[in-house]
């Protein structure tokens, strides 16, 4: 049976290799394609009016504009809106618009979306892959591919999901080709098969913390695993990302949330006022300092977890999840 590489690779879309860059585009130019417009821009290639609506795209030449040979949009909602189960409809809706449009793709770079925008970036990967799934077994996908890649700038990211990929595929590879076997979605991994469509209903913690380079090891290392080890979703809004009404959106975010961690090392402010929401919405929520001098108002008073490494963190992160798991369950 043919099979279809699929990988992860730490890198900078705009300078890889392939034959379509796949962007999606939220009604408004964010991070990526909003970077990917202003080079067309740049090269006299205006398509700000060509932009599309949700469940349209565009397929056009890069010219010459960046590595990727040419670039389809696919419109989606508005990022508020785009929840993992629109993640996975658009993975399935890309690779079937390039099988009517461009059947020759041979190799499709694409990011994962969902994490610059407060979703859990594992969770959002796995719906974005399952949307992939979708379209293979109903042989809605080019005839000619080769290779899908995702490709992320921040290294850490890059690992972790290399990681999950290796545990949905470990041999690198989609079975492809249209086939009674196929079909019947036996080579979809039996988790990933609900993966996007349930998610919304799995329980969930929000991380409040510093967006700063610092922090990186921490959230990645301390935190993430801890969390989803304990059972939760881990979801983070990068303020740093977001175009738009920045504050509805997080408050948004710790609504949905069954409960917050924060670390309030070096006391940012932006931290401190969503502890104060999730404190106003009656959320549990979890604080962690390196630094107890960093501590301010009435946080003082409060349980705090003080960490010295990130092992640390880990370790009495877990213990307090733990006893965090007899409240919520």
């Amino acid at each position: 049976m043919p099979t279809i590489r699929i990988a992860v690779i730490a890198g900078d879309a705009l300078t890889t290799e392939a034959d379509i860059l796949l962007l999606k585009y939220a009604q408004a130019s964010h991070g990526l394609d909003r970077e990917v417009v202003r080079r067309l821009d740049k090269v006299g290639y205006f398509i700000d009016g060509q932009l599309p609506k949700p469940e349209k795209h565009f397929l056009t030449s890069s010219h010459g504009a960046l590595a990727a040979r040419n670039i389809l949009f696919v419109g989606v909602p508005q990022l508020q809106d785009l929840g993992y189960g629109r993640i996975r409809e658009f993975g399935r809706q890309a690779l079937a618009i390039l099988a009517k449009e461009a059947p020759a793709t041979r190799s499709i770079l694409q990011t994962v979306h969902g994490p610059g925008f407060g979703l859990d970036e594992i969770e959002a990967f796995r719906s974005q892959v399952a949307g992939i799934i979708d379209s293979v077994n109903a042989n809605t996908y080019p005839t000619g591919l080769e290779q899908i890649v995702f490709v992320e700038s921040s290294k850490n990211r890059a690992n972790n999901l290399a990681q999950a990929l290796a545990e949905l595929f470990p041999t690198g590879q989609i079975p492809a080709g249209h086939s009674e076997k196929n079909t019947a979605g036996s080579s979809t991994p039996e988790f990933l098969r609900t993966t996007g469509y349930n998610s919304e209903n799995k329980k969930r913690a929000f991380v409040a913390m510093p967006f700063h380079t610092d922090f990186s090891d921490t959230y990645d290392y301390g935190i993430i695993g801890a969390v989803r080890d304990a059972g939760y979703l881990c979801e983070r809004a990068d303020m740093q990302s977001y175009v738009g009404d920045v504050m509805q959106w997080v408050k948004n975010r710790i609504n949905l949330a069954d409960f917050m961690i924060a670390d309030l090392t070096t006391a940012n402010p932006n931290v401190y006022l969503e502890v104060g929401y999730a404190w106003g919405l009656g959320k549990p929520t979890i604080l962690l300092v390196k630094d107890k001098n960093h501590l301010k108002f009435d946080t003082q008073g409060q349980k705090c977890l003080l960490y010295t490494t990130i092992k640390d963190l880990e370790t009495k992160l877990k213990a307090e999840l733990a006893g965090l798991n007899n409240l919520l369950f």
